[in-house]
Parts: structure tokens; sequence; C-alpha cells
């Protein structure tokens, strides 16, 4: 196990102890499927439950940083140069219709920089993180993007409601989070969206770049409507020209 912050650390627990509710809450998920309710409320609730148990974890120690959250929004503590970004569920879609890929993200933001960041895959008990000038981690293993140099041979992940065509072979799976995560990974060769939140994508940004791959500049003082590009350095370019008016 490499040596990691303190802060690190508190967002590991945090995440872990969410992490539980959403197992829980997927389960039920399953059973309500069949009913004619529908689940929306009864996601909308896991989301929030989850958000109260990650703050809850976090504040513990960690009181004065400010937090900026999918379901709360932003809320400016007496630290104002630290703070805590988190979406509670990544991929409330799939979480919904009982499909299980999607992932608690929290990352942090030190003095306007994504300083690290931690993707945990409940279902699959998957987590990765980064923390800056520290390397990125899948599961206490390092991680590195892929090598590939050949846009034939490569896989690239992307997302949201406006299709985009481009020559290159893509996914959509429906967790910007985990895409970004599995960039990072080696899984795949890179990632391609427009219109995300700085939830969505905060903590990838920084497991992309200690794993050696590259993000396209955002402003992380901005946060909605964010366009993202990340890959490895080996395919970043190629891939850059191939998605042109992107």
């Amino acid at each position: 196990m490499n040596s990691i912050s303190a802060n690190l650390n508190i967002m590991i627990k945090a995440a872990e102890k969410a992490s539980k509710i959403l197992i829980r809450d997927f389960g039920e998920l399953e059973k309500l499927q069949v009913s004619s309710k529908g689940p929306l409320d009864f996601v909308t609730n896991s989301d929030k439950k989850v958000e109260k148990v990650i703050l809850n974890e976090l504040s513990k120690s960690r009181k004065n940083y400010s937090i900026l959250s999918e379901e709360i929004g932003e809320i400016k503590n007496s630290d104002r140069d630290n703070f805590w970004i988190i979406d509670p569920i990544d991929g409330t879609t799939n979480f919904m219709h009982g499909v299980p890929h999607f992932a608690i993200s929290i990352a942090l933001k030190t003095n306007n920089e994504i300083v690290s960041g931690l993707i945990l895959d409940p279902i699959k008990n998957e987590m990765f993180y980064a923390e800056k000038n520290n390397g990125a981690f899948f599961n206490n293993q390092r991680i590195r993007v892929s090598k590939k140099r050949n846009l034939d041979q490569c896989l690239f992940a992307t997302g949201g409601k406006s299709e985009f065509k481009s020559k290159l072979n893509t996914r959509r799976s429906g967790s910007a989070a985990l895409d970004m995560a599995y960039v990072g990974a080696g899984r795949y060769d890179g990632h391609f969206q427009k219109n995300l939140k700085i939830w969505d994508v905060a903590a990838g940004v920084i497991i992309i770049k200690e794993a050696g791959g590259k993000v396209n500049e955002i402003d992380s003082s901005n946060s909605k409507d964010l366009n993202i590009i990340a890959g490895s350095n080996s395919i970043y370019d190629k891939m850059l020209e191939t998605l042109g008016n992107f």
C-alpha cells in the first residue's frame, strides 16, 4: 500500500461507508423494478442518503472545508481554499434500471486545483484514486494509461444525449466517472463527452493525469457545461485530430 494523505484517507472512509448504502439500495431496487410505482423517487432518495453519509464523514475531520455536491449544490464554509466535490451516484440512470455500473465520486480542490480524487464502484468493489504527484491507483495497485498508438486498436468511451459522429471505436457506458477511471487504468484509451458537470469529472481528471494521461484544460471554478477530452499521451493528439470540431 502506498502512503496516502490524511485527506485521501478521509475520502476513502467516506466512500466505503456510503457504498454500503448503495449496495443495499441497489438490492432493493431490483425488487422495485417489477412494481408499477417506478424507481425514480427511490433513486433520488438514495442519492440524498449517500450524499448525507459522505458529507457527515468528511466534515467530522474537516468541518471548515467548503462543499460542491450534485444534490445540495455549493456550500461556502470558512475555508474557501478547500472544496470537496462530490457526486453521490454517477450513473443514476444505470442505477435506476438495475444496471450495475455506477460510482461514488469524491475529489478535493485546493486553491482552484484538483489535488486528489477517488472513484468507487460499489458493486464491483473497484476503487480508483490519485493524488497530485503521488500516482494513480486501482485497489492499491499502481495504474497507468494504455500504451496503444494505433487508433484502430483503441476503444474510447463517450456519453451524453448528443450523438457525436466520429470514426473512433466507442462505447457508451452511462457513467462519466467510471469512463475516466477506466482511461486511467488503461481499460479505455480515451474518453470524450460534452456538457458535463464538475462533479462528474473532478476525480477522473486527477486520476488520468497521475496515471500518465492527458486531459484538456478545464476551468474547475466553472461547475457545468464542461467538455472533456481525455486519453493516453500516445493517442491524445490523434484522438483530437479525429474528433475534429468536437
